[in-house]
């Protein structure tokens, strides 16, 4: 079929053409910031799932219902190196700018707060020149949200933001991507900030997306935040809103798919978003004609999985050390050995008597991958205390993740998959 009318669209945060199967968490959302405009309380949320399930997709869509919604929003992408200071001024202010409150005197004051907050991550005896500028051209307010104390000072920057908002009747957003790699100071201050946010009743809201474990990260730093969060996981798709994702965009320009060609797109997909949209993409330029066949499927498998091979799956393996990577393909083999007995693969799959994958319909995204740390050492004939500094380097570039003490998951759905099958 004619490639420039292909729909399917794979990439980091991208939208589809079709967001299938996330109309619970959009009404929700909806919901939330109408009872923040009318000053009810409200949790701020985290969104969690594996690489692939559409998170930071979905974060986006929940900006796009703040912007509707007349809010102002920020958007940014936590980062292991970098504190929290200079991406949330940047955010605030861009958020302070979407509000357009009338009065000039009180948002340049607010402003001025940003930069004094933004300007305080610099040393003390720093120079102007080495000094951050956030591009805001109003004087920093001294005395405010810069004591040098992020707590003290995110819980500020909040509440003078928050009462800006207040006075014309909106609200304000923050969306953090990546959260899970928030420094753990400022991790803490954040939940500090949304909790006194709470409590004083002002028009603040942060929704957060990141790993499986960021749950755990948000609990090591404040006890509180079990309750101070509306936690939402984001998994793979149910088996109708993967067809819908497949279905819609195809039907837009005349093609449709048969019914035998859904069911194998649901097993090699496993109703995965990001997979759904490779697949689709390379299925779409493989097939002659509408509609799309088992057989065109069957084709386009080869060249999708090498696709996924090199960008999705080879790009992570290729930032891993020799030790880590040793390491990965050590949990690989752990999992299968894990699963054997229950007749699943890593992956949480069975196979069907035709050797086709099938994804069991007990899989919620990935946890049937997670094994404890002693069976990778025993696979390694190794101690488990001599593997922790590869455990924790791959922990921190977020190739695998610990939910449970003793027990350490692949961050990327089929990734033992692909790790076997390249060795």
């Amino acid at each position: 079929m004619d490639p420039i009318t292909n729909p399917y669209a794979p990439g980091a945060g991208q939208r589809p053409p079709e967001l299938a199967g996330r109309d619970e968490q959009l009404r929700a959302f909806d919901v939330v910031l109408e009872r923040i405009a009318r000053g009810r309380s409200e949790r701020s949320i985290v969104l969690t799932g594996l690489r692939g399930v559409g998170k930071t997709v979905l974060l986006n869509a929940l900006r796009s219902s703040a912007v509707r919604a007349s809010w102002g929003t920020g958007k940014f992408e936590a980062r292991p190196d970098q504190r929290l200071r200079r991406p949330l001024a940047a955010a605030a202010h861009q958020a302070v700018r979407e509000l357009g409150h009338p009065r000039g005197e009180d948002v340049d004051q607010v402003l001025g707060i940003i930069k004094s907050f933004s300007q305080r991550d610099a040393p003390t005896n720093a120079k102007l020149r080495e000094r951050w500028q956030p591009g805001i051209d109003v004087p920093a307010v001294t005395g405010r949200a810069d004591s040098g104390d992020i707590e003290i000072d995110l819980v500020e920057l909040f509440t003078d933001i928050g009462g800006l908002a207040a006075d014309v009747g909106k609200g304000i957003a923050f969306f953090i991507d990546e959260m899970q790699d928030l420094h753990p100071d400022d991790v803490s201050a954040m939940c500090a900030a949304c909790h006194e946010i709470s409590q004083s009743g002002l028009p603040v809201i942060v929704v957060g997306a990141g790993l499986p474990h960021l749950p755990a990260v948000l609990s090591a730093s404040k006890s509180y935040s079990e309750r101070l969060f509306r936690y939402s996981r984001i998994d793979r798709l149910p088996r109708e809103a993967a067809d819908r994702a497949l279905v819609g965009p195809a039907s837009e320009e005349g093609c449709s798919f048969t019914p035998d060609a859904l069911d194998e797109m649901y097993a090699v997909t496993a109703g995965y978003p990001y997979f759904i949209q490779a697949y689709g993409k390379v299925v779409w330029d493989v097939a002659p004609t509408s509609p799309v066949t088992r057989d065109d499927i069957r084709v386009a498998a080869p060249e999708a999985e090498s696709e996924l091979a090199v960008g999705f799956f080879g790009s992570r393996f290729e930032r891993a050390t020799p030790a880590e990577r040793e390491y990965l393909r050590a949990m690989a083999d752990a999992a299968l050995l894990n699963s054997i007995s229950g007749g699943a693969d890593a992956s949480g799959s069975v196979a069907d008597p035709n050797g086709r994958v099938e994804q069991a319909a007990s899989d919620s995204g990935g946890e049937r991958d997670a094994v404890p740390t002693s069976a990778v050492a025993d696979v390694l004939g190794r101690k488990p205390q001599s593997l922790s500094p590869a455990r924790d380097a791959l922990i921190k570039k977020g190739l695998i993740y610990s939910g449970v003490r003793g027990q350490i998951a692949f961050t990327v759905p089929h990734f033992g998959r692909y790790l076997r099958t390249q060795a």
